[in-house]
């Protein structure tokens, strides 16, 4: 049996980290893996997204900007993260900026392939909406955590 070039980073807490040997094989066959340098952009924040990225190897910068040009990390991705997933979906551009922060390996999917995939194998759908509820439930508990710490420095000091 062969052994898939992506075996070291699916994990069953990944998207696709226990995929069955017949879709894991064609999975293999609509990604496209790269060699990046560090400080490599793989994509950026307001294009419309044009696949997922699949991180195999080393790091990746997350991050959003303002109209002003200023940056912040949002997060730092690792092997067996799912980058892009959220826009492919939703038919939008990407909502962060992401920068390879070392040499990396990287396997991209573009859209028309990661949906065709999802039609052969419906069974990979729920991992894909298990990840997309993480990522929300994530999201919301960042903006409480965030509200609540500018809510405590806004209240008055009573004297």
């Amino acid at each position: 049996m062969r052994q898939s070039s992506l075996d070291s980073v699916l994990r069953p807490d990944r998207v696709f980290g226990n995929l069955r040997a017949d879709s894991l094989g064609a999975f293999d066959a609509i990604k496209a893996v790269t060699a990046y340098a560090g400080s490599t952009v793989l994509f950026r924040e307001g294009p419309m997204a044009r696949g997922v990225f699949l991180v195999c190897e080393g790091k990746v910068r997350l991050s959003v900007s303002s109209a002003s040009g200023r940056e912040m990390t949002v997060r730092v991705a690792g092997p067996g993260e799912v980058l892009g997933l959220s826009a492919v979906f939703s038919g939008s551009p990407y909502e962060v900026s992401a920068e390879t922060l070392e040499s990396s390996q990287v396997a991209m999917v573009t859209c028309n392939d990661l949906t065709g995939f999802l039609q052969q194998y419906p069974e990979v759908c729920l991992q894909v909406v298990r990840l997309l509820s993480y990522n929300l439930h994530a999201a919301y508990d960042l903006v409480r955590a965030v509200g609540l710490l500018r809510t405590r420095r806004r209240s008055p000091i009573s004297h």
